[in-house]
C-alpha cells in the first residue's frame, strides 16, 4: 500500500462517520471515491445518486456507464487511469443540487483528496463541480472544454456531466455529445503528454 493510499484510507474512514450536515443521517453509504489513486488524472463529479448511495462508489448508474464508455473511446479506464470523487460524499434527497452549506461541510474531504494525490489533470464534471472549483464560474456551456489553472499546479477542464449527455441524444456537430468527444480527445492528448 502506498503512502497516498494509506492517507486516503484515513480520510475515507473519517468521512464514513461524518455528520457535519444533515445528509449524513439520510445516506445509505458515504461515497468517497472510485477508480485508481494516481497523480495524473482526477475526475470530480457533483454528488452521489441513488445507485452510488446504494453501492458506496461514484458513477455506477447509467451516467457512470456512459462515463466509462467515454473514457474507453480514448483508451482510458477507471481501473487503471482515473481517480473519481465527488464534491459531496452523501446523496442529497431526490438528487437535488447540493446546498452551499453541504458543499462547505464536505469540502475538507475533497481538498484532502486533491492534496494527497496532487493530480496533474482535474476534470470538473458538471455544473456543481465547476462552481465548487472555479470561483465565479458561469454556466458549464461557457467554460467546458477550456483549461484553467488548478491547485498544486494542476490543469482543470470542465466537461459535461454524462447524465446531461443521456438527455441530449444528438451527435450532430455542435451538440453536447459532439462537444464531449472534442473534449475527451483534448484531455487524452494532455494525459499522454504527462511524464
Amino acid at each position: 500500500m502506498t503512502v497516498e493510499s494509506e492517507a486516503l484510507d484515513k480520510i475515507r474512514e473519517k468521512c464514513k462517520s461524518c455528520y457535519k450536515c444533515p445528509l449524513g443521517k439520510t445516506r445509505t453509504n458515504s461515497v468517497f471515491s472510485g477508480g485508481i489513486p494516481n497523480h495524473k488524472l482526477m475526475l470530480i463529479g457533483e454528488a452521489p445518486g441513488y445507485w452510488e448511495d446504494q453501492k458506496g462508489e461514484p458513477f455506477v448508474g447509467k451516467a457512470g456507464q456512459l462515463l466509462d464508455k467515454i473514457f474507453a473511446c480514448v483508451g482510458l479506464s477507471r481501473k487503471t487511469d482515473v481517480y473519481i470523487c465527488n464534491t459531496l460524499k452523501c446523496r442529497p434527497p431526490d438528487n437535488r443540487n447540493p446546498l452551499p452549506e453541504e458543499k462547505a461541510a464536505c469540502r475538507e474531504y475533497l481538498d484532502a483528496q486533491i492534496e494527497i494525490l496532487k493530480p496533474r489533470i482535474i476534470l470538473l464534471c458538471g455544473g456543481v463541480a465547476v462552481q465548487s472549483m472555479l470561483d465565479g464560474a458561469t454556466g458549464i456551456t461557457r467554460v467546458r472544454g477550456k483549461w484553467f489553472d488548478g491547485p498544486y499546479g494542476s490543469r482543470m477542464m470542465p466537461i459535461f456531466h454524462p447524465s446531461y449527455l443521456l438527455r441530449n441524444d444528438s451527435r450532430e456537430k455542435g451538440s453536447p455529445k459532439w462537444l464531449m468527444w472534442q473534449d475527451i480527445k483534448e484531455i487524452k492528448k494532455a494525459y499522454d503528454a504527462l511524464e
